[in-house]
This record gives C-alpha cells, structure tokens and sequence, in this order.
C-alpha cells in the first residue's frame, strides 16, 4: 500500500441492492434504526436469495450487529419494512415476533448453558410435543442433528466446557437447526477461535448449512471470511451498503476506495486517464469503465503486480515481512516518464511511491535488491475526492 497520509472515510453511497427475484427468501427495504439520538441503520436495502448466503461485512460500529437484530424481530426497525417470503415481518403496523419467524440464531460466544449437558442444550431448541415417540424421539433427533454437525454422539452426555471452541460452535449451530429454522443468522461464530481452528469449523457449517438448503447471513468484521463463505457479500460503512455483490466483483471492483481497503489491501496511486487507459509510476493500465478523466486513484491489488525479468518497471526494495509460504514486499518504485494530456514530457505523477506486493521466494527480495515489475490485469480508477474544509 502507498505511504500516504490517512483521510477520513467518505460517506458511502447507499449501494443499489442486488435485484430482488422470484426466488427471494428476505427483502429489507430503506429500513432504519437510531439509539437515541444516534442514528445506527440509515437506509438500508438488502435481498437475499432463498438458499443463498450472504456476508455483511464491515468494521465494528458500522451497524452488522443491529441489522441482523432487525431480521431475528429482537428489535424494531425505526422506518422501512422488513418481508421474509413475500410477507412483512416488520415495518408498516406488522410486527411478528422473533419465535414465529423461522429464524436460528447463533452467537459469537455461542451462547450455551453451561449447566446442561450438550444433549440437553440441543434439546432445548427442539418442540418435543412435535415429535412423535416421546423422549426416545429427542434422543434419536439429538443424534441425528450432532451427526449433521460432524459430531460424535457421545458427546451428547458431556458437558459446554468439555468441549473445544470449535465444538461448542457447531454444538450451538446443531441447536439452532433443531427448530428447523428457514433463514439462519450466524454473528460473528468464529471470529473466538484461532485461525486454523476457523478455518475449518467454517467450512463444516457452509457444509451443512449449503446440504440443507438453509438461506444464512453471516456477520463478521474479516473479510477474508466473508469473501470465502458467501456468494452474497454486503460491505457496510457508517450505517449503510456501500456495495453488494458477488464475492469476485466487490474484490476486485470495489465501489470506492474506502471499500477497497476495506477488503483486502491495496495498491493507490495516482494517475492520469485518458480513454480507458490510466498513467502511473507503473506506467500505463487498462481500466474498465474509468468514472473520469485527467487525474484519478487507480487501485491494484498486490498479487497484480508480479516480479519478472523482463519487467518495465524498476523499483528498489525498502523491506520486507517473512510469513512462511508468502513475504510481503515494500518497493520504491523509480521516477517513470510519462506523457501528460497535452502530450509533454514530464514525470507524471512523480515516481517513488512505495507499494506493497506479495511474492513467494523471499532469497530475491533482500532490502536494497533491484527488481523489475510488470502489472497484469485491470486496475480500478476512483475520482480524486474534493480537498475542502
């Protein structure tokens, strides 16, 4: 990333929703919630496909938490409507109450009580007066449901804190099915447990969540999570959707450059365009729909700009951070000559910028070492934002 002086964050645009289909499980609609004098929710519109799952990511405080309460009825919205299959649940004099919504819940701490055993935990989400049988039918439900979570059913005679955090999360998750919920809402689950750990209780619970066609919505500040897990991501800022979309489009389109560093990190120079094509230190880059012409932001991501001999680009490397399969590498680049609108010679932008690239063999990336770059890809432009007071 370029060493530039941090900014305060534009407000975000409120993002066009993803077109609401006849497929369409949840539809919230200009929806809005103050604390107070505080205002939290500002307008939000989101669709979420029936079986699909949706990411809404955002730094803490930017309203995640709040919206899934809205959606779960554990809080009413200020204005907008709330509709889950074509019916409103909130908004407009309708209110239906969070245990007749269909909905599961589950916490970040996983939320299980700590005096009953994992069965008796799982059993409390479940309406024994449904099930035909009496207490050998829980007993052959609360196998089943640790079976759906890849849990052995042993386990079911233990206690929440004879378990690991991961397991504690899928027991929650397997309490949460019980009451066969049509929409799953899932706050931050894994953001407690450690980074392998993550890893792979996220992909057990996208596992069972995708073989039983339940539509989940996942709250989390990590963005690689959130780009992993959903084919829906809603990035949010300041109480708003500032983008929505597949994960590959708002990777690699981002909305603006506040969401761009948002979700991941991010190459920023500055440039000149004119057509489609945007001069920089990195030299000329093709861009897909420019916003504007003459100066502009262009944003690459890291792994766009490779080392290679034949490269014509030159930068100096100024240090680096080894983490294993990957070293992260911070480059001057040299002053490159360029042509302005007018078609002059000069060093447009300037040149030595220092930026950030990824690269796997650290023993060519000592501090001091002459590298030759190329840029492969497109690069997204952003209008430079007015400087006033």
């Amino acid at each position: 990333m370029t060493e530039q002086a941090p900014s305060r964050l534009p407000e975000p645009r409120v993002a066009p929703s993803v077109a609401p289909t006849t497929n369409s499980h949840l539809d919230i609609a200009d929806v809005t919630k103050d604390f107070g004098s505080q205002p939290v929710l500002k307008g939000v519109n989101l669709h979420v496909a029936k079986g699909g799952t949706t990411a809404i990511v955002g730094p803490s405080g930017s309203g995640k938490t709040t919206l899934l309460r809205l959606i779960a009825g554990f809080e009413h919205p200020g204005s907008g409507t709330i509709m889950m299959n074509g019916k409103p649940v909130a908004g407009d004099g309708v209110w239906v109450p969070a245990h007749k919504r269909h909905i599961g819940y589950v916490a970040q701490d996983g939320a299980l009580f700590p005096h009953l055993t994992v069965g008796q935990n799982i059993a409390f989400g479940l309406d024994a007066g449904a099930l035909p049988g009496g207490r050998r039918a829980v007993k052959a439900r609360i196998q089943e449901l640790l079976e759906m979570v890849s849990l052995d059913g042993s386990m079911a005679t233990r206690r929440p804190h004879q378990l690991s955090g991961g397991q504690q999360q899928r027991v929650a998750l397997a309490r949460a099915l019980a009451r066969e919920p049509q929409l799953m809402l899932l706050d931050e689950p894994f953001s407690a447990l450690d980074a392998g750990l993550r890893v792979a209780t996220r992909r057990a619970v996208a596992k069972v969540l995708g073989e039983h066609g339940v539509t989940t919505i996942l709250v989390t500040h990590d963005q690689a999570e959130a780009l992993s897990f959903a084919d829906q991501v809603a990035v949010m800022r300041g109480g708003k959707l500032a983008q929505i979309g597949n994960p590959f489009v708002v990777y690699t389109r981002p909305a603006d450059r506040a969401t761009a560093e948002f979700l991941g990190d991010a190459v920023i120079l500055d440039a000149w365009m004119e057509g489609s094509l945007a001069t920089c230190s990195l030299g000329g880059i093709p861009v897909r729909r420019p916003p504007a012409q003459g100066k502009v932001q262009l944003m690459l991501r890291p792994e766009q700009i490779r080392i290679a001999e034949d490269g014509p680009i030159r930068g100096v490397v100024v240090d680096t951070d080894y983490f294993g399969p990957e070293t992260t590498v911070r480059i001057q680049l040299a002053p490159r000559l360029s042509l302005n609108g007018n078609g002059h010679d000069h060093r447009y932008p300037g040149g030595g910028e220092v930026i950030t690239i990824r690269h796997w063999n650290a023993s060519i990336t000592r501090p001091g070492t002459e590298l030759s770059l190329r840029v492969v890809g497109e690069g997204v432009a952003f209008p430079v934002e007015p400087t006033g007071n």
